[in-house]
């Protein structure tokens, strides 16, 4: 690869969107986390959740206990990353009155009537999450599968001759 010279593009030529239904009484991080274990899972991402809930379990930002919410909780958002050693989902719930609070899902959140989500999973990805020493947290850090991907010269990229 010529650095300086030319610049360069990977291109990845898959992405796969899966939708996915939980039912009543599911743990919703519970099961997101046994999907992205299994041979379907590998790295992912929720692009889009709607449904409700009969318990929901949030950790709200800067705080280190959960908070329960419980009765007729309608779930408005679900998005975040999905892998197999950690996953980060961020919700927000509305109650009976309208009232709305987000934060991180955690274990315990339970479906009510039904969990509607958008999944996309990306195997051309490898991941693994590392301690980032400025947070103090595991996070994830994302690189390229060599094999699944092509390497183009930047003005292939842009010309027409190159089907994307």
């Amino acid at each position: 690869m010529e650095i300086g010279r030319d610049r360069y593009v990977v291109v990845f030529a898959l992405m796969e969107l899966i939708p996915l239904r939980l039912q009543p009484g599911d743990d919703l991080r519970q099961a997101l986390e046994s999907w992205v274990q299994g041979p379907a899972g590998g790295l992912a991402w929720v692009v889009s959740g709607i449904g409700s809930l009969t318990v929901g379990q949030l950790r709200l930002a800067g705080r280190s206990v959960h908070t329960v919410l419980k009765g007729d909780l309608e779930r408005l958002t679900l998005q975040g990353s999905l892998c197999s050693d950690g996953s980060h989902l961020h919700i927000t719930v509305a109650d009976a009155h309208g009232s709305v609070l987000g934060g991180h899902l955690c274990a315990g959140s339970l479906v009510r009537t039904t969990a509607e989500m958008l999944i996309a999973r990306l195997p051309q990805w490898q991941r693994r999450r590392v301690l980032d020493p400025s947070t103090r947290y595991l996070e994830l850090q994302i690189s390229p599968r060599p094999s699944r991907s092509c390497l183009l010269r930047w003005r292939e990229w842009c010309s027409r001759s190159v089907d994307r």
